[in-house]
């Protein structure tokens, strides 16, 4: 008997489907997981033509980016070269530049032996054996604005650490600084504060450590060199003459120029008084300059090109063609680029705002009485003493605005007196302060930080009219300065605790304290104008329909239209006010910085920036900081708000405001200053009682010049649950009459337990509510009510760094005023 067996498997195979389109799945499984190209043009090839496509482009990229090296390297070689401009900073105590600049030349030989360095800051070193030129700068010691600016500038920057004593609070300070700001090669170098003959080398436990530290602040650092010995000295003048260093991003395509030698001064019968044509003379780096756009010198603001003239090095090629020419000289400089009046930037920074566009104006007294009784017009007929009538308006509001303005007292009869008028302000074609001691504190709907300002205000006024001032003692200075500091922690402590938490005041009706506030149903999706209520602040700026795409435009072209990089060249400046000319010292180094385009217009900047975890102060929104961001500097009174994750705007592009800088967080801080392209770096930093020493607050970079961002201030009013039954309570303590209530009706309320609710009805006189939740209440709940009111930055102004020179020179003017 013959066993019986079953089939494997029930299933039959069918034939395939012959289709001409391949399916979802069978193109997924044969991409095995790679991403299509941006080039869809290789879809139809086979798999093997596509991989050696691929293969073609990758090997195109390398030889683009095999070429760009090779030509950035070309840049400083050569007799005709741009100089290497190596920047040497001390961070240890005890460490020397112009000793380590010395034993850098001395490796050269007899190449170096002219070179002077003592007493100067810009030392030339022709290292002929390398091909190139080396221009080492060398800044004060402990001047960090000055540090800063050989920094934008500097191909290499080498750091002296010493290796018997630890970087002090200030050299961190700076290594943070750096760090933000952006610089090209980092060569670290140890020194001994006492040199031995024959150099001894410090401890390798020395060197790791000084290396791991370094390392903190730039993660690339392979090697402390010693430059005391000749060995690593020869090493690292290798690593600065045949190195290519990289380029910084925010200097990329940023034209900026090293004055070499004295600088040039023409004197312009047309310009006016005081100011002529500053010349320029060196390298273009960086990008492209054109004498169309502007250009901004350290200090001292913006100016426009008159002319880019060439000036040539003089080679001994040159020398040959001068001797053999009809003339006996070289070659005349040629205008590389001279402005066009058409097209070039302009100096203008702000708009003209129009007042009058679209006003409305109101009739005289004459006018009305001089019209015909059946004139037609809308609305009932006014008299004479209706139209002189004062009105009660809430503080801060024009004579136009008042006119429309409904007052209850219109309600009323003729006969009535108005009771109210001494709670507010009187409105006859302008507005009368309130006489009485306490005035309207808050009728505005101004925040607590813009009150303590105008208290500031006015003390200064009193004291400036005083003609007695007494100092304190020092023990009641520093007794009054501790206060103040506690009280600035406590303040920060307690909104930290309960953020945007206010009181209702008793004294002023809430309808008319936060009469600028407003409720939103959804922060993230309620519509919010961004046009409306403006100031006339913004009637002065510039703003962009993308500014992305304006963005792009500016950076291609700035790219593609200048004079090369590379060319020596004579920039004449216009309209430079002689002091530019006397105040330069001959042994510091003097920058010029090219602009793009519209970077001279003013508008509203936004910096994502970060708190340094170093800095302890509790740094309140509208202090005062000096913002630097690119080759400028500027003093301003930042704004905070949130930083929406992924950078989004949401529905409405409005963001909360913060009431202080927050560590651990990334934190947006709005400004008014000049437009600003490219991915842009920035340091927010605070005077201090040393000029030349000022305190890192946050460093960060630039996100963008958005005129429609909304930011608004939230505040909470709180209530408490006096009865409670389900979903209803009585809720008291939020408002102190019925009228404030009847005006908070519509305003969506919230507890801290996630309930959410809304006025129902008023009870009594002194403010209670009835209120309806969507679920239970606990009796422990607290009633929230948020409003918003949106907030607009001050103005900023140019600041002028000090140097040490000048700090000596009001010093010494005071001795002698005294």
């Amino acid at each position: 008997m013959s066993s019986h067996s079953h089939r494997a498997t029930t299933k039959t195979a069918n034939k395939a489907f012959k289709s001409g389109h391949a399916s979802k799945g069978s193109l997924k499984q044969k991409a095995k997981g790679r991403l299509p190209g941006k080039d869809s043009s290789t879809s139809h090839l086979s798999s093997a033509q596509t991989k050696l496509a691929r293969r073609n482009t990758t090997k195109q990229l390398q030889q683009q980016k095999r070429a760009a090296i090779v030509q950035e390297a070309r840049l400083f070689q050569g007799r005709g070269g741009v100089p290497r401009i190596v920047c040497v900073i001390e961070l240890g105590d005890g460490t020397d530049a112009r000793r380590c600049v010395k034993e850098l030349a001395g490796v050269l030989g007899e190449e170096a032996e002219g070179v002077e360095v003592d007493g100067k800051g810009v030392v030339n070193v022709n290292a002929s054996r390398f091909k190139t030129s080396l221009q080492f700068l060398i800044p004060p010691a402990r001047d960090l604005y000055t540090i800063l600016d050989c920094t934008k500038a500097a191909d290499y920057v080498v750091f002296l650490l010493s290796d018997e004593t630890d970087v002090s609070e200030w050299g961190d300070t700076l290594l943070r600084c750096l760090q933000g700001q952006g610089v090209g090669e980092v060569v670290a170098i140890v020194q001994s504060p006492n040199p031995t003959s024959p150099p001894t080398p410090p401890p390798s436990a020395t060197l790791k450590s000084l290396l791991s530290f370094i390392r903190y602040f730039f993660p690339t650092q392979e090697k402390v060199f010693n430059t005391s010995i000749s060995s690593d000295a020869s090493v690292a003048l290798r690593h600065l003459c045949e190195g290519t260093p990289k380029d910084v991003s925010w200097r990329a395509g940023r034209a900026w120029v090293v004055n070499e030698g004295p600088l040039g001064w023409v004197e312009d019968k047309e310009a006016e008084e005081g100011k002529g044509t500053l010349v320029v003379q060196g390298f273009i780096r960086g990008g492209r300059l054109s004498a169309d756009r502007l250009v901004h010198l350290q200090n001292f603001g913006d100016f426009q090109v008159e002319k880019i003239i060439s000036a040539p090095v003089a080679t001994a090629a040159s020398h040959r063609a001068a001797s053999t020419s009809m003339s006996g000289t070289a070659s005349t400089p040629t205008v590389l680029s001279a402005r066009n009046p058409t097209t070039s930037d302009t100096l203008i920074s702000l708009n003209d705002p129009d007042y009058m566009e679209n006003e409305q104006t109101w009739p005289t007294e004459e006018e009305m009485a001089s019209a015909p009784a059946a004139s037609g017009s809308m609305g009932p007929p006014q008299s004479t003493s209706s139209l002189s009538k004062k009105k009660t308006v809430p503080k801060g509001t024009s004579s136009y605005q008042a006119a429309w303005i409904v007052d209850d007292e219109e309600e009323k009869a003729e006969g009535e007196d108005d009771d109210d008028s001494e709670d507010g302000m009187s409105v006859d074609g302008g507005l009368e302060a309130r006489d009485g001691p306490e005035g309207l504190e808050g009728l505005d709907g101004k925040d607590e930080g813009e009150e303590e300002e105008e208290e500031e205000v006015e003390l200064e006024s009193r004291l400036g009219e005083s003609d007695r001032f007494e100092d304190l003692d020092n023990e009641e200075e520093e007794e009054q300065l501790e206060n103040y500091r506690q009280s600035r922690q406590n303040l920060d402590r307690t909104d930290l605790a309960f953020p945007d938490e206010v009181d209702t005041p008793k004294h002023i009706p809430a309808s008319t304290r936060f009469a600028r506030f407003r409720g939103l149903k959804s922060f993230r999706t309620s519509p919010w104008d961004p046009y409306e209520n403006l100031p006339v602040d913004y009637a002065k700026i510039f703003g962009f329909e993308d500014y992305d795409k304006t963005g792009r435009r500016v950076l291609r072209e700035g790219k593609e239209v200048g004079v090369e990089v590379g060319t020596r060249v004579e920039v004449h400046i216009k309209n430079v006010p002689k002091e530019v000319y006397e105040s330069q010292n001959p042994s510091l180094p003097f920058f010029m910085f090219g602009l793009f385009e519209h970077e001279h217009k003013q508008s509203v900047l936004h910096f994502v920036v970060q708190r340094n975890t170093e800095y302890e102060e509790p740094v309140k929104s509208k202090d005062a900081l000096i913002l630097c961001v690119g080759p400028r500097r500027y003093r301003i009174n930042p704004i905070y708000s949130q930083h929406t994750r992924g950078g989004g705007k949401g529905a409405n592009n409005v963001h909360k405001s913060e009431r202080f800088l927050r560590a651990g967080t990334a934190t947006v801080a709005t400004v008014y200053g000049p437009i600003v392209f490219g991915n842009q770096p920035c340091l927010l930093l605070k005077e201090t009682s040393d000029p030349l020493a000022p305190i890192l607050v946050a460093q960060g970079s630039f996100l963008n010049a958005d005129t429609k961002r909304i930011i608004a201030k939230r505040i909470i009013l709180t209530g408490h649950p006096f009865k409670v039954h389900k979903k209803t309570a009585t809720i008291r303590f939020m408002f102190f009459n019925p009228e404030d209530v009847l005006y908070f009706s519509p305003v969506q309320m919230h507890t801290k337990y996630g309930r959410t609710g809304h006025i129902a009805e008023s009870l009594g006189t002194h403010g209670y509510f009835k209120a309806h939740f969507d679920n239970v209440i606990n009796q422990m709940d607290t009633v929230c009510m948020s409003l918003y009111k949106r907030t607009y930055p001050k103005w900023s102004e140019p600041f002028v760094a000090p140097t040490a020179g000048s700090i000596v020179d009001m010093e010494e003017d005071e001795e002698m005023d005294a």
